[in-house]
């Protein structure tokens, strides 16, 4: 069932959470009922939405945070994995590119469960932690009850099924065998015991305890370079976001290896040339010239922090700013394709009561990830090590732990009118794209939050197994902006609306009088608080 986009605002509103399934928005939001900060709120939802979402995100993912506490810079967590100490050019020298699934997909680390952590000793910062049992009782009942299919979950199982089925362990992700189908129930009694024993061990069970054991034997016995040495090696770690000020205010994004500065440039770009539009029916032609310039950036640039040819934050200096905006043409589209990047994640958002903000993306890359179920704990591992690269002349060149370049990139923003918005999508390659269309329409254009997301919208380049690199648009669109789109030379291709393909956005803002709103995305199963 697709649950429609809330976004009704009460003076007596003081905390909300959004999320691209309804069970996990429920999860955050009653640890925020209960007194619970944002983090804790946003840990619950993590684990309950690993459960009910297991095609795109879970414990053998990744994860990125920002955390803004009023009157304070906001910090990063960076709970990006890096490549196994095995991981080497040679461990891969008889073939030409590193598989997407099976064992040798699965070659870095998970960091989302560490990232939760690291989020928790901030929230114990601001006041006493909810026991872990409480924050993951939600999830660990969602896993033992069992999960309602949706209809995103049944897309990827069919999708997936003729290449994953054949595993043992992968199972639990099907039924008598076969693909899922939408309204069915399926438990997972292996995750659910690996929550509890982590409810009831700590978080860094998974790494330097039993979990982590058990997990570095079955990915062992996969085909994987990782190894216990390299759990025991993990930590997430505290990163300073980057930051641009524009005309609105200061946007937050992340810095390597993700895509952050790429979405801080899109709406950098857009703030200095949407005067050359002769109405807003040519914003999106002007976003998607922004989008292409920001991912030449972006595809230069952008690799593991210590491969980075230059701080990341130059790519924000106004000079560069101003020089790309220079290339941007009001009346013709840039030729295009370009080498597009694939990805399913989950992005969430919270606020709680005292005005904390907190903008989290979560991820095991493509649907399933490696495809590799721990058998032990039913871990799905990711694949994001797929986005090494084994030339050795490439900025993306496989090197034991290094970190491979993120599509994942959780946004942040505080306007210069005092509202904080936590905003951001799924979606790879349309992450930026997403971010710079549903943040112009509700900041640049006044849309309600609401119309902002739900609004027909548009993708460059190649995501969710599509090989062609043109501009899709959904077909709902006005058609006085798709007949500017093809006067200006796009290469458009229509798709249905209300799209997947589109990502799952949501969006949180909170006031200067502390009124807080949300919304969600009706092309995901989510749902947001308040309602």
């Amino acid at each position: 069932m697709k649950h429609k986009v809330q976004n009704i605002e009460h003076t007596s509103t003081t905390t909300g959470f959004t999320a691209p399934h309804y069970a996990a928005a429920q999860a955050g939001q009653h640890i925020l009922d209960t007194g619970g900060t944002a983090i804790e709120a946003m840990v619950a939802a993590a684990a309950s939405i690993a459960v009910v979402y297991p095609h795109m995100n879970g414990l053998g993912g990744d994860g990125f945070w920002i955390i803004s506490e009023p009157g304070k810079a906001p910090v990063g967590i960076d709970a990006s994995g890096c490549a196994a100490n095995l991981a080497t050019s040679e461990f891969y020298q008889d073939l030409s590119a590193i598989p997407s699934r099976g064992g040798k997909a699965a070659l870095t680390m998970a960091g989302a469960v560490s990232g939760w952590q690291k989020a928790l000793e901030i929230s114990q910062q601001w006041q006493p932690n909810k026991p872990l049992n409480e924050l993951l009782s939600t999830a660990i009942g969602q896993a033992e009850w069992g999960l309602e299919v949706t209809q995103s979950l049944t897309d990827a199982s069919f999708k997936t099924f003729d290449e994953l089925h054949d595993s043992p362990p992968f199972d639990q992700f099907l039924i008598k065998g076969k693909a899922l189908k939408k309204g069915k129930i399926v438990k997972l009694p292996k995750l659910a015991k690996t929550l509890s024993q982590l409810a009831e061990k700590g978080l860094d069970d998974f790494y330097r305890g039993g979990i982590g054991k058990n997990l570095a034997a079955d990915l062992t016995a996969a085909g994987s370079p990782l190894r216990e040495k390299d759990f025991a090696d993990y930590q997430a770690k505290i990163v300073k976001p980057l930051s641009i000020d524009i005309s609105a205010g200061k946007l937050y994004n992340l810095g390597a290896p993700t895509q952050g500065v790429a979405s801080l440039l899109i709406l950098a770009l857009f703030d200095k040339v949407k005067h050359l539009a002769s109405g807003e029916h040519e914003y999106p032609h002007l976003l998607v010239e922004c989008t292409k310039q920001a991912f030449l950036i972006r595809n230069q640039f952008v690799t593991d922090e210590s491969r980075l040819e230059r701080p990341l934050e130059d790519m924000l200096d106004d000079s560069i700013v101003d020089a790309l905006a220079a290339k941007i043409s009001a009346d013709k589209a840039l030729d295009w394709p370009n080498k597009a990047k694939l990805g399913d994640t989950v992005w969430m958002g919270a606020c709680d009561s005292s005005g904390r903000m907190v903008s989290y993306i979560q991820s095991l890359y493509w649907e399933f990830g490696s495809g590799v179920v721990s058998d032990s704990t039913g871990i799905v591992w990711n694949n994001r090590g797929t986005s090494f690269s084994l030339d050795a002349d490439s900025n993306q060149y496989l090197q034991p732990g290094l970190k491979p370049f993120h599509t994942l990139n959780p946004a942040f923003a505080e306007l210069n009118d005092g509202r904080r918005i936590s905003y951001g999508t799924m979606g790879g390659e349309g992450q930026p794209q997403t971010q710079g269309a549903i943040f112009s329409r509700h900041v640049f254009q006044n849309m309600p939050m609401d119309e902002a997301i739900e609004s027909p919208r548009w993708l460059l380049g190649r995501t969710w197994g599509d090989q062609s690199h043109n501009l899709k648009i959904e077909a709902d669109i006005d058609n006085q902006i798709l007949e500017s789109l093809q006067a200006k030379g796009h290469d458009i291709a229509v798709v249905p609306p209300n799209n997947e393909m589109m990502g799952h956005a949501g969006m949180i803002v909170r006031k200067p009088d502390g009124q807080v709103s949300a919304a969600t995305d009706p092309r995901s199963d989510g749902k947001a608080f308040p309602y």
